[in-house]
């Protein structure tokens, strides 16, 4: 069984200009790493011209998906019917895009599949991570 998963998205950029522009992104979660998941924009899609990844608690997209969360550099709400708006913080600005809300379950499904909701401890490599960290 794979530990990967990935699932790629359309995400809506919200910004001043009057039309919503889609950018690809692709949601991912590795059972190696079971409390994250991780969201990639592509380089066209970035302003820098660079691939970049989000990533963020696993915890905080399904809660985002209810109500409001999120107090950081990444944050989630429900936005009408069938869309959730993500917002990212960066020291250059805020992103925001919509996505749909059943894209978004459907990928956090998986990784409860794969993961159930409870059980990330026991697939942590806690002796791998701490050898990793002293070799730094």
């Amino acid at each position: 069984m794979s530990t990967v998963i990935e699932q790629a998205v359309q995400a809506r950029l919200i910004s001043t200009a009057p039309q919503l522009e889609n950018v690809p992104a692709t949601l991912s979660y590795d059972r190696t790493d079971p409390f994250a998941v991780h969201m990639t924009f592509p380089p066209p899609a970035t302003l820098e011209g660079i691939e970049v990844v989000w990533s963020f608690a696993r915890e905080l997209l399904g809660e985002g998906l209810e109500a409001e969360a999120g107090v950081g550099d990444v944050q989630l709400r429900p936005y009408g019917y069938g869309r959730t708006v993500l917002e990212f913080h960066a020291a250059e600005g805020v992103a925001m895009v919509h996505i749909k809300t059943s894209d978004l379950r459907r990928f956090l499904r998986q990784t409860q599949e794969l993961v159930p909701r409870g059980t990330e401890h026991r697939f942590l490599d806690v002796d791998q991570d701490l050898a990793q960290l002293l070799s730094s």
